[in-house]
């Protein structure tokens, strides 16, 4: 595994949360949770993550809206069971991936709402502060 920490791999503010996340692996269907959340990807908790570079779909199932989101992603890292730490559960990070502008703007909004509900308001434009006075990766 690459000598990076988490905050080392994110270009954008994340936000703790837990949504049912499911996705399916040649024929098999898996239902993980994701740890948090931003504008770029997510972390899904697995003790069978996919390869580092695999491109699929999934679905969060966020309690407030009526139909799970649909999103496609790529594998960007993984953290295994053998290597994972109570600070750094086995998964992977999964950065987004957009067929198109529009859809870009829909899914980054919908998620900004998910950050916003669950750290408030005041605390997402505090993070959000500190993550553009941080020097560029």
């Amino acid at each position: 595994m690459e000598d990076l920490t988490q905050d080392d791999r994110r270009n954008h503010p994340r936000a703790p949360i837990e949504l049912k996340v499911e996705y399916r692996r040649l024929n098999t269907f898996f239902a993980d949770y994701t740890r948090n959340i931003s504008r770029g990807g997510t972390f899904i908790k697995t003790e069978n993550p996919l390869t580092i570079g695999t491109e699929f779909i999934f679905k969060l199932k966020v309690p407030s809206l009526k139909e799970p989101i649909t999103l496609n992603g790529k594998v960007k890292w993984v953290v295994n069971t053998k290597d994972a730490t109570e600070d750094s559960p086995p998964g992977m990070g999964i950065k987004f991936i957009y067929q198109n502008q529009d859809e870009r703007n829909l899914i980054e909004s919908k998620v900004e709402r998910l950050m916003i509900d669950s750290l408030g308001e005041h605390l997402y434009q505090k993070l959000l502060k500190k993550r553009s006075s941080s020097p560029p990766e």
